[in-house]
């Protein structure tokens, strides 16, 4: 058994006691310092339930966008994006068309910059603002029906959250809170790095960092306070949660750290805190190697579609649907996850543009085949533009650069040096000269958008797939509207004869979809030809 390190209070109580005199002087008592978790807000929380005035059921089908506050927009000039900055841009957001907003974490963390190592999960990153000016943005995205959700870690906090800081020294009923072992277990990650860290002759359990120690989810008392963490935040009207790292919440071996089934019972909790406790919020969550389990409503109810992400931009730049993608589409259930091309992570791939080499072409189609899926579409911000990377950076950080809103620092993300250098392509592909340009990709988005708000079958619909090869057709049906979606992957003409389970009518092309009417035949029959890489989207409108 490992040896517990003293701790500064108890060495100057010890060091008092061994300083008095012989003549008997009385010594002042010295009062041990109090536990360091004692500065956070530990209370339990009553759920109350404020009223957003959001449509009910608003993040059915809808169009989520990812923000980084901090890459976002400065609003007082010290090259850091803050809440105010962002509550400045929400009328950027509604005109986008977007009806959720998933904001990557907010609170107090150590990194000072992705937020996921969070110091205390019940107050505002100093560096965004305050939680008055919290509060005022998240009025003003609901009073343009836009929903807000949070990023919340469960999985781990920081090395310098104070609950850390009490569990490494044994105090405040603390220890549990975490994951010990006097000897080093060995462990690595699927990145081959240590997953056991020390700490002053002992080790903790931290699968992604040193610095992020996990906690034990098996304690109840580390569960209720996240679930009343979780309640602090929901009863400010937050409408929910996008839950990080869900496939690491409980470890049962070096081999056993991922998808454990105890994970699904902790998440079926949250689930019910989440959308049984309060009305009309919803919550998503990041499961990579599991997303499937994850949706399901005995887990998390929702989760990311990974490998949706990755089988439609490797489909798009071979010009042909690919087996892994038909697979996803056939088998996953759309409707209860979140559509992606990238995010913050560089696992989930590199800025489209990129990946793309600038063939806007391949990045539209990309685009189209998200927008027209079932289940909530999320944009990364800056997707809408084709921001690439971050200009000299690498990673993750790449993904961060500060939006692109200007070729210029006075109207643009900031009038100061920002915290990380700007998209390398700032000056081509900018939000003030997409607006201006209608062929635009930013326009390309908005129309997408628009078809999908203006179209039942598309938000909310089945798909049933019609072709999967060089050509992606699939019909969407919804309470008695019928959608036909057919994308061409290949950079030349494609005719495709679809059977549809219509009868007899008209497909009626979108604006902007498709040039002309095309008949449905008795049976269902119909041909359509395509340009190379062209999307058609049209209206089934039966005979008679």
């Amino acid at each position: 058994m490992s040896v517990k390190p003293l701790t500064l209070a108890l060495w100057i109580a010890l060091l008092a006691g061994c300083g008095s005199s012989g003549g008997g002087e009385q010594q002042t008592p010295v009062t041990p310092a109090p536990p360091a978790s004692d500065a956070l807000d530990q209370s339990t929380v009553a759920v109350t339930t404020p009223e957003s005035g959001l449509a009910e059921g608003w993040a059915e089908g809808g169009v989520f966008i990812e923000i980084y506050v901090r890459g976002y927009q400065d609003s007082d000039g010290d090259g850091i994006g803050d809440l105010n900055g962002l509550t400045s841009r929400l009328d950027y957001l509604a005109d986008l068309g977007v009806e959720g907003i998933w904001l990557m974490p907010i609170t107090a963390s150590q990194d000072h910059d992705h937020g996921y190592a969070v110091t205390d999960y019940r107050s505002i990153e100093a560096d965004y603002g305050t939680n008055a000016d919290f509060e005022a943005f998240l009025a003003a995205a609901h009073e343009r029906g836009i929903g807000v959700i949070m990023d919340y870690v469960v999985n781990h906090s920081a090395r310098q959250n104070p609950l850390f800081i009490d569990a490494a020294a044994n105090l405040a009923d603390k220890r549990d809170w975490y994951i010990w072992s006097a000897n080093n277990p060995g462990w690595t990650n699927w990145d081959g790095n240590p997953s056991w860290h020390a700490n002053n002759g002992e080790y903790f359990y931290g699968v992604f960092w040193n610095q992020m120690p996990d906690f034990n989810l098996l304690n109840p008392d580390v569960i209720d306070y996240h679930h009343n963490g979780m309640r602090y935040w929901l009863n400010k009207g937050v409408d929910g949660f996008r839950f990080d790292a869900v496939g690491q919440l409980v470890e049962n071996g070096a081999d056993a750290y991922e998808s454990q089934p105890e994970n699904q019972e902790i998440l079926f909790a949250i689930q019910q805190l989440v959308t049984q406790d309060y009305d009309n919020r919803y919550m998503v969550c990041e499961e990579p190697a599991d997303p499937v389990t994850a949706a399901s409503n005995s887990s998390c109810g929702s989760a990311f579609a990974f490998g949706f992400n990755d089988y439609v931009r490797a489909s798009v730049k071979s010009g042909r649907v690919s087996s892994q993608l038909r697979q996803v589409l056939t088998s996953y259930p759309l409707q209860r996850m979140g559509v992606m091309l990238g995010n913050h992570d560089a696992f989930a791939g590199v800025r489209l543009m990129d990946d793309f080499n600038g063939d806007l072409n391949q990045y539209r189609l990309a685009a189209a085949t998200q927008m027209t899926m079932p289940g909530q579409p999320f944009i990364y911000y800056g997707e809408e533009i084709g921001m690439n990377h971050s200009n000299g950076n690498s990673g993750d950080w790449a993904l961060r650069a500060p939006m692109s809103w200007s070729s210029s620092n006075s109207d643009g993300f900031s009038t100061a040096t920002p915290f990380r250098a700007y998209a390398a392509n700032r000056n081509s592909h900018n939000v003030a000269a997409q607006q201006a340009d209608s062929g635009s990709l930013l326009n390309y988005y908005k129309s997408l958008i628009a078809a999908r708000k203006a179209n039942p079958a598309l938000r909310h619909g089945d798909l049933n797939l019609l072709r999967s090869d060089t050509v992606l057709a699939f019909s969407r049906s919804y309470q008695g509207e019928q959608m036909v979606v057919v994308l061409n992957y290949a950079n030349s003409s494609q005719t495709s004869d679809l059977s549809l389970s219509s009868g007899a009518g008209t497909l009626q092309p979108l604006t902007g979809f498709g040039s002309s009417n095309v008949a449905v035949t008795a049976d269902g029959s119909c041909s359509l030809t395509l340009a190379g890489a062209e999307v058609q989207i049209y209206r089934f409108v039966a005979a008679g």
